[in-house]
């Protein structure tokens, strides 16, 4: 009897001693093609963020050069006449960084202008005030 429980203690840390730790190919595998399925969800999002913050950045310095260039009217008898960027900065307009607007096109009653973001190379916004409405568009490629 006390042969047979030597034996199967024995055995048993025998077993204990060699037993193999760790993981196998396929467990780890698994969790390399989880985190790639993950970092392709994920990694898009993150940059598509980047784009709106631009493009946020864009829109808000477009609503304060139209409140700048209607402060400029309001100063100028209701015309536009003689408009430009810096004559927007004169009237309240703070540039952000990364943002250039482009010398407006003037008439009388109504003023255009484009802007761009040094970062979202690509697009160019535009602002028309005869229908009060910023788009958004490609930049032409240059030859």
């Amino acid at each position: 009897m006390i042969t047979r429980m030597h034996e199967a203690l024995r055995t048993k840390r025998n077993d204990l001693e060699n037993d193999q730790k760790g993981f196998t190919l396929v467990e780890l595998l698994v969790v390399v093609l989880i985190i790639g399925i993950l970092a392709a969800i994920a990694i898009p999002f993150f940059l598509n963020q980047r784009q709106g913050a631009w493009e946020s950045q864009v829109k808000s310095d477009i609503a304060n050069a139209v409140i700048a260039a209607e402060t400029y009217a309001v100063g100028n008898n209701g015309s536009f006449t003689g408009l430009t960027v810096a004559k927007l900065g004169e009237n309240g307009y703070k540039k952000t960084n990364s943002v250039t607007i482009a010398e407006p096109t003037v008439t009388t009653t109504t003023y255009a202008f484009t802007v761009t973001h040094s970062e979202y190379v690509g697009q160019t916004w535009s602002y028309d005030s005869s229908n009060g409405l910023t788009t958004k568009a490609a930049t032409p490629a240059t030859p």
